[in-house]
């Protein structure tokens, strides 16, 4: 390539990644509103989530688009085509978080809207906090190109996986209680469900830097560690 085809492959790499960055903090918000409003009632706030998701889809829909002209006209090899790659991955699961913000939102508008007055006590904060924690740690690894928060990422993401089982365990035995429960606990369980999608994604993202960084990709390394034992 030429000098300046050379800086022009540059910027449109930063514009690519920038572009990441910019739709994870759109994301991130709507998951801080959407818990809010779940906490709160506010009705507004949840309605503009819910409208918001357009947004997260155009902005996923732009970033494949400039990836795939990127391929198309610039043929990027190693550690370039790694980042598009990463960056199509990554949009992918900020567009899903957003759908999860959109379902903690529609089960909060349900929930607060219900003229059914039986809700279960049951604390999802601390979930909600340890999956946001996870999906701003893993884009800010993104942005930093830092493989090694990964395997706190992981670690945290079982946190969340467990506490959703005990939520769950929670809500059924309230409702085995107490059948006025059940609406509402139901309600509950798909918004603590969403929590629970929220760090699974943002697990993936902190997986694909460590791909961007070291060319490794460790997905389902776990599973792959066992099969190895048992051959």
């Amino acid at each position: 390539m030429t000098q300046h085809t050379y800086k022009q492959f540059n910027v449109e790499l930063e514009e690519i990644r920038s572009g990441v960055l910019q739709m994870g903090g759109l994301v991130e918000s709507q998951v801080k509103n959407a818990l809010e409003g779940l906490r709160t009632g506010d009705l507004a706030l949840l309605d503009q989530i819910i409208d918001e998701d357009q947004r997260v889809n155009l902005m996923q829909k732009e970033l494949d688009v400039e990836c795939n002209h990127i391929i198309a006209k610039r043929q990027p090899a190693a550690v370039d085509l790694r980042l598009v790659m990463t960056v199509i991955k990554s949009v992918g699961d900020l567009e899903r978080i957003g759908d999860e913000a959109k379902k903690i939102a529609k089960a909060a508008k349900r929930l607060h809207s219900s003229e059914v007055t039986f809700t279960p006590r049951v604390d999802l904060s601390h979930a909600a906090q340890l999956a946001l924690s996870m999906l701003h740690s893993s884009l800010d690894a993104f942005a930093r190109a830092d493989a090694s928060v990964a395997p706190r990422i992981k670690r945290q993401d079982a946190e969340v996986d467990a506490n959703f089982k005990a939520t769950m365990r929670q809500l059924i035995t309230y409702m085995m209680e107490d059948p006025r429960t059940i609406t509402n606990s139901i309600e509950l369980l798909f918004a603590a469900k969403a929590i629970e999608r929220v760090g699974d994604h943002a697990m993936n993202i902190a997986e694909y830097v460590v791909f961007l960084v070291e060319g490794e990709d460790v997905r389902y390394a776990k599973a792959e560690a066992r099969l190895g034992d048992k051959s």
